[in-house]
């Protein structure tokens, strides 16, 4: 049975952790909204509609093939599984449902929406902006598969899939940057403890 790659997921977990803490110290400094603004800029209707598609790579329904490919080709990890799904909504959505609640997107922050690109047919949140459950989610996905997979290709790729969903939240006028770096710390705090649960298991299963 392949062991679980501590290696990448630390390279996989700093990384993430870098370009988190980097939106989220950017926010602050030259504010959440005009860091928004400029990055949320109009890429032509070809991109609209690239990531009117790719953020639903973050989407909750995602983990369904994950789960369907580790149930079949990895079982042994289930435990992981578990703990990433659980982890993950419990990060996104409880601050963003109970302690942030109420914090306001961009659309209804920035009052002036002509200074904001909305792509057309997509339904704007107006609230719980606090952090973006979609990039919980890509991240806690990224770090969780740079843990099955033992090669080293899965880091590149795996930060590509991350960029691209959580810039999705941006360029779509769903997140603030900062929403979006609060979004990967919680998947790499999601994976960690996550990771924690698999090894106690292990270790209670080798003692039986």
């Amino acid at each position: 049975m392949t062991e679980l790659s501590i290696n990448n997921f630390r390279t996989g977990a700093i990384i993430t952790a870098v370009s988190g803490f980097l939106l989220i110290t950017i926010s602050y400094i030259i504010g959440k909204s005009a860091f928004f603004l400029l990055l949320n800029g109009n890429l032509g209707a070809i991109v609209d509609k690239f990531f009117t598609y790719i953020t639903y790579l973050g989407d909750g329904i995602i983990w369904i093939p994950i789960a369907v490919y580790v149930l079949l080709m990895r079982k042994k990890y289930t435990v992981l599984l578990l703990g990433c799904i659980l982890y993950s909504t419990l990060f996104a959505q409880i601050p963003k449902n109970y302690i942030f609640n109420g914090t306001p997107r961009p659309t209804k922050l920035i009052t002036d929406w002509s200074s904001i690109h909305i792509v057309p047919g997509v339904f704007l949140n107006s609230v719980d902006s606090f952090p973006s459950g979609h990039t919980t989610s890509a991240s806690c996905i990224f770090l969780f598969f740079c843990l099955l997979i033992q090669k080293k290709w899965i880091i590149p790729v795996g930060c590509i899939y991350l960029y691209l969903v959580g810039y999705s939240r941006i360029y779509l006028a769903q997140h603030f940057p900062l929403d979006v770096g609060a979004g990967m710390i919680g998947g790499i705090i999601s994976v960690y403890f996550s990771l924690r649960l698999q090894n106690w298991k292990d270790q209670y299963s080798s003692k039986a």
